[in-house]
């Protein structure tokens, strides 16, 4: 009882209405922004709609940070006010517990500890601009942005039965996460395509966000004003005694409605246990099913053909000896021995010899295969437990795919990956053993009971379905950017970007394993698995954001159905639905790799390049499985009981938002923010590269990017076109190196074509902008397809054309002459300076030489007295060809980088000095020391001699350099 109280009356000495909390925190909030914007645009108004791109008229309204965080004085505006906000903001947030804390209820603490968090990362933000530093600006700000999440949901979850307020969350916070795609947008404009006024627009996004926010917490006036500052309750509100005409039950229902009634949840520690644990052995499963096809695939890599190691691939079919009564009784009463077993995957990576690591990642992926099969048929007789196994299989997928995407298309935990890599080996395998315990500490129910004789369907349909399904999660889902890749189709960019728009991907892979597992019987009609059929199709068919569209669609639609798939397949014979299942699905990853290495593997010509026929062929044995389930669901009828209600639902859709957050976080992080400026600007030189990267792998089966990135960087590379680069199939992990090298070096990527058109790959990493940029295709009658870029830079204000080609094999030589002669048209077509990157397949001076360096392309060697090549080559015309070097690859690759330089005529007199050497090859080709060079044109000394880490000038052992006279 307070001591101010008046036993008599309940009168108290003094008192604040708590509406004035929340009144001050929006006056003060309000007026530090907009006070720095009418100081910002009264003193420096000129200097803060400049951008990197643009000024004054082109934009005409700034952004918040270069309101709050450039120039002073607006900025001590800004940053006195926000701290005295701070005062009512911790207030606001401690009357919001106090107002909705009830005994037994943790959300209100969780969301008090919300508040708080975001009030210190607003702080932080706030008073380390980003050029004090920015890694720990963003680190901030993105925490910021994050923690809005589940401060927003859970502010409305916890909101009292006043319609009114409620009402008003519900709109402001619609309204703030619906303003940041078209905020996204708008900035993807400016930042990658360069669009004069795209950034003001941005601007106005964002200072919305910042209106919204601040309204959202102003709402809280509303709910405050029945409470006095003396932690007393006049009215009742505190219980909650409901003061509108609304009933209590309808304002209850509204709130239910949008937050999913995930907030509703009874918190409980062992449950989220229980929950992380399931979701990260999930993570764990289809961490090693994802690198088995990446470990295989290094032998027929450095084989050049099959290699027999292949035959690992059959590894998923463990789960057959489940047909064998007595091994099935031992697995099912030994499922944590077997479980703990399939974690050998995970400790691989201290297998050094690559053919033993194989071994241990084939038998870990066997164990699992097998430990989850026998779990699912054990736990298949109770609802609920099986429910929250499969929740957990699946939810595994998109946490798989979310650190992926926080690697940049590497798993941390692969047994390609170390610390040298980027990888956390150690913290995944001890996280995976605790999780191991606690998923299998609950004993099995279904110890070798018969199948459900009542169930009805077919063994064989189900395990098509199994096969169909999981062959699309893997080979579309388990990476975010695989289907961005498929409608890729370069510069300007026309289609979603792998960083931030992965997102979406994920998004729909939550909403379609919600629907899965709330409306099963729908997602199994017929009407749904058109629209999954119509899906694939447009994603198979089209590009850019149509093509997409089909991609979400397929998205949704895979991750849906996978559900009451697998749980008819777990009410079955676990031999046939899951064995058969997994060897239909090994049939499928085979044929999958035999549409593109049709001319290394028997019979691959017959399925050459028919990635069509792989999708139709997936929503055939889908649709068997919905044939299936159709069966089941007849037979089921309306009279079945509901399974008994349990909240693992909910832990797991919260799984699901953490998740999502975690991606979001990521997504805001890796957003394009470098500036992307050449190593030599002032010399105006051009450094060009190529190198064939072989697939991303060293000679010790080690992921390389990290080490190619080094090397670039060392050498100061501005353009460089790397070689066999695909790597979106699942035989090569569903891999992008190009994210992380375009990321970590500051340069823009044109992954070149993709995963759906057949090619080995062929990419273009630049300092400069892509203007624009063409994928092509060279006759490949016979042999494998030769991919080809056409990318437009803008280079010092030039235009200049660069090519990246990768040529036929040599045993195909009509192929390569073919393609010699389409290139040489093709660069002849050009009347811009231009460079190409290539891999030729021929000796200097002979054969389709003579075509690629010819009057018809008008390219020149870039030195034809180098001798010792075959395979790469740079060409050029209309520039300055000042050096030229041979960089040995180390164990990177089983290729040579090689790297030109050349200086970008500016004006009229030295582009007519180019055109005079042009003709003259003595006058072209004449050679002098580093000495006579100016500093710019040279290359670093780091790798004369023996170099570093096995990378050194080699071949002719020193760099060329050229000077007319």
């Amino acid at each position: 009882m307070s001591k101010y109280k008046d036993k008599e009356s309940g009168t108290t000495i003094a008192s604040l209405n708590a509406k004035w909390i929340s009144w001050a925190h929006t006056t003060v909030a309000y007026t530090a922004f907009l006070s720095a914007l009418s100081v910002g645009i009264y003193l420096h108004y000129h200097k803060i709609v400049q951008n990197e791109f643009y000024g004054y008229p082109d934009e005409w309204f700034p952004s918040v940070s270069a309101t709050i965080g450039d120039r002073y004085p607006e900025r001590s505006f800004f940053q006195l006010f926000i701290a005295i906000t701070s005062g009512p903001r911790f207030a606001l947030v401690a009357l919001w517990y106090l107002l909705t804390a009830k005994p037994g209820k943790a959300l209100p603490k969780f969301v008090a500890g919300v508040g708080l968090f975001r009030t210190l990362t607003c702080g932080g933000w706030t008073f380390i601009t980003s050029t004090d530093d920015h890694d720990w600006h963003d680190i901030l700000m993105i925490s910021y942005l994050v923690a809005t999440i589940p401060w927003t949901a859970g502010c409305i979850a916890l909101s009292l039965p006043n319609p009114k307020a409620i009402k008003y969350r519900k709109y402001l916070a619609t309204a703030f996460f619906g303003t940041i795609p078209f905020m996204v947008y708008f900035f993807i404009q400016h930042k990658i395509h360069r669009i004069a006024g795209a950034y003001t627009t941005y601007s106005f996004f964002e200072w919305s966000l910042i209106l919204f926010d601040v309204a959202f917490d102003a709402v809280t006036a509303l709910d405050f004003e029945n409470f006095e500052i003396v932690i007393r309750d006049v009215k009742g509100l505190g219980k909650g005694t409901n003061m509108s005409s609304k009933s209590t039950a309808v304002t209850e229902k509204e709130k239910q409605k949008i937050t999913a009634g995930i907030f509703d949840v009874k918190f409980s520690w062992a449950e989220i246990f229980d929950t992380a644990a399931e979701v990260y052995h999930g993570f764990v499963f289809w961490s090693m099913l994802t690198s088995l096809g990446v470990v295989i695939w290094y032998f027929p890599l450095w084989h050049m053909g099959i290699s027999g190691y292949e035959a690992f691939v059959m590894s998923t079919i463990s789960p057959m000896f489940l047909g064998i009564k007595p091994i099935r009784s031992l697995v099912i009463h030994n499922l944590r021995v077997c479980h703990f077993l399939s974690l050998a995957g995970l400790l691989a990576w201290q297998v050094k010899d690559p053919a033993y690591r194989l071994f241990t990642v084939g038998f870990g992926v066997a164990m699992s295969c097998l430990s989850w099969a026998g779990t699912l048929y054990s736990e298949s007789i109770h609802e609920a437990r099986l429910e929250s196994k499969i929740l957990a299989w699946i939810v595994g997928l998109v946490m798989s795919s979310t650190a992926k995407f926080a690697w940049q298309t590497n798993n941390p935990i692969w047994p390609i990956m170390h610390a040298a890599n980027g990888g956390y080996n150690e913290i995944g395998l001890a996280l995976a053993v605790l999780a191991a315990l606690r998923f299998t500490r609950k004993a099995p129910l279904n110890t070798g009971a018969a199948a459900d004789e009542n169930l009805g369907g077919s063994s064989f349909l189900a395990a098509l379905g199994i096969g169909g399904v999981f062959f699309g999660l893997h080979s579309l889902l388990s990476d975010t950017s695989t289907m961005i890749l498929w409608v890729w189709e370069g510069y300007p960019v026309r289609g979603p970007l792998a960083a931030p728009h992965g997102w979406f991907t994920v998004a729909a892979m939550t909403a379609g394993l919600l629907t899965g597992v709330r409306y099963p019987k729908l997602v199994s009609t017929w009407s749904v698995y058109g629209v999954g059929s119509v899906g694939a199709a447009i994603l198979t068919l089209y590009h850019n954001w149509f093509g997409y569209l089909g991609a979400l669609t397929s998205a949704f639609y895979l991750t849906a159905i996978s559900f009451p798939l697998i749980t008819v397949a777990s009410k079955k014979s676990p031999a046939t639905t899951f064995g058969l299942g997994f060897f239909i699905y090994n049939f499928m990853v085979l044929f999958h790799v035999w549409v593109v290495a049709y001319a290394f593997v028997p019979g691959g010509p017959l399925v050459r390049e028919h990635t069509d026929w792989i999708m139709t062929t997936m929503m055939v044995l889908i649709g068997a499985g919905v044939f299936n389930l159709t069966s089941v669901n007849s037979r089921r009828g309306e009279t079945r009981a509901r399974p008994s209600r349990s909240q693992h639902r909910k832990y797991h859709t919260l799984a699901l938002g953490t998740i999502n957050l975690f991606f979001i976080a990521a997504a805001l992080r890796r957003f394009p923010t470098n500036d992307y400026k050449p190593y030599h600007e002032d010399s105006r030189v051009i450094t060009a590269g190529i190198w064939t990267i072989h697939f991303s792998l060293d000679n010790d089966m080690w992921s390389s990017e990290y080490r190619m990135r080094d090397l670039i960087k060392e050498l100061e590379i501005d353009v460089v076109g790397l070689l066999e680069t695909d790597l979106q199939r699942i035989i090569m992990g569903n891999r992008d190196t190009t994210q992380f090298l375009a990321e970590d070096l500051g340069m823009y990527v044109d992954y070149g074509p993709g995963p759906n058109k057949h090619t080995w790959g062929a990419a273009l990493l630049s300092k400069f902008p892509i203007v624009n940029s063409t994928h092509h295709l060279l006759p490949s009658p016979v042999g494998e397809l030769a991919p080809a870029i056409h990318a437009t830079l803008d280079a010092y204000g030039e235009l200049v054309d660069v090519f990246v080609f990768h040529s036929g094999q040599e045993e195909d030589p009509e192929d390569r002459r073919l393609q010699s002669e389409y290139l040489a048209k093709l660069m002849g077509s050009s009347s811009r300076p231009s460079i190409l990157l290539s891999y030729l397949v021929t000796k200097p001076l002979q054969g389709n030489y003579n075509t690629y360096v010819s009057e018809i392309s008008g390219m020149h060697d870039v030195d034809p007295r180098d001798w010792d090549r075959w395979c790469e080559y740079i060409l050029y015309k209309r520039l300055q060809r000042v050096g030229y070097a041979r960089v040995s690859r180390s164990t990177i690759t089983d290729t040579e980088l090689q790297v030109a330089k050349f200086v970008v005529p500016k004006s009229g007199e030295e582009k007519a000095q180019i055109a005079a050497i042009e003709s003259n090859a003595d006058l072209r080709n004449r050679k002098v020391n580093e000495q006579e060079v100016p500093e710019g044109w040279r290359f670093p000394a780091l790798f004369r001699g023996n170099g570093v880490r096995g990378h050194r000038y080699h071949v002719f052992n020193e760099p060329w350099y050229y000077k007319p006279s």
